[in-house]
Order: structure tokens, then C-alpha cells, then sequence
């Protein structure tokens, strides 16, 4: 499971001439769900994503959390976060999962987001979207929940 981060002043998501979802400032998440991931995978990003502390009071140190200052969060299913790129010209997306249980895992998500307190907008699951977004500093992470199995690093 990936997810890029971003930090922004605002950001929007439209279905057709519907917003879906709007927040002022908090962090854009760009989910990209593969066949491999399981319910650890969400567990271990979602509180990785509540924890990291990627917000500052005085705009020099990273020191609050989106949990600390309750930062809304705007969560996008991005399916081509799992692309694979190795050959070739053209994506492949094969190791995204399948829609019925990358739904599954979505639902799943955003649920223990929301269980840690924080408000969550969404997309439209499996819908062409437009998403607008100011970033913030800018600030951008990308998470991959496959990292959790990696020995740390002095």
C-alpha cells in the first residue's frame, strides 16, 4: 500500500460538476492499494499518516502531528500508485488490486483514520476525478507500507 502526502492550504476533489470532497488546511492523501496488501498494511500507514509529524508551529521544525492540531485529511483511491514502470513505455497496473477488495481496504482506511479523531473527505471510489490542491511549503511524502518490514537504519 503507497500513499504520497501532501501538505496543502486546500484541496478539492470533483466527480462531474460534483465536489466530493473539500478541506482548508491538512494533508491530501493519494492511496494506491495493491493485490498484496493486507488489513496491516492500512493499520500500519493509517498510523504512520495520524503520527507523522510533518506540521510546524513556527514554520522552521517539523513538530505537530495531523493528529495534534487535527488536521483534516482528503483521501483520493490512486490506482496508478501502483504502476509498475520497470519496461517499457506504458504502465503496468497488474499489482493494483482488484476494485471489489481495494474497496474493502479503502473503507477499511478511512475508518481507523476517522476512529483517530480526524475528520476525513473523500473521492469517488472507482470515478475519473479532478483534484485540486495548493501545497503547503511544499511538503511531500510518499509512504510505502512495505517499509514497515525493513530493520531500521542508524
Amino acid at each position: 500500500m503507497k500513499a504520497l502526502i501532501q501538505k496543502v492550504t486546500e484541496a478539492s476533489v470533483t466527480v462531474g460538476e460534483d465536489v466530493t470532497g473539500r478541506i482548508g488546511p491538512g494533508l491530501l492523501i493519494l492511496l494506491g492499494i495493491s493485490k498484496s496488501d493486507q488489513l496491516q498494511d492500512c493499520d500500519w500507514l493509517t498510523s504512520k499518516i495520524a503520527n507523522l509529524r510533518i506540521f510546524s508551529v513556527d514554520q522552521k521544525n517539523f513538530d505537530q502531528s495531523a493528529l495534534d492540531i487535527r488536521a483534516p485529511i482528503l483521501l483520493v483511491s490512486q490506482f496508478t500508485l501502483c504502476a509498475i514502470t520497470r519496461k517499457g513505455r506504458r504502465p503496468d497496473f497488474t499489482d493494483a488490486a482488484d476494485p471489489t477488495e481495494a474497496r474493502i481496504f479503502y473503507s477499511h482506511f478511512i475508518n481507523l483514520l476517522e476512529g483517530y479523531g480526524l475528520t476525513v473527505e473523500t473521492g469517488k471510489f472507482q470515478e475519473y476525478m479532478q483534484v485540486s490542491s495548493v501545497n503547503d511549503g511544499p511538503v511531500t511524502i510518499i509512504l510505502d507500507s512495505n517499509d514497515r518490514l525493513l530493520p531500521r537504519q542508524n
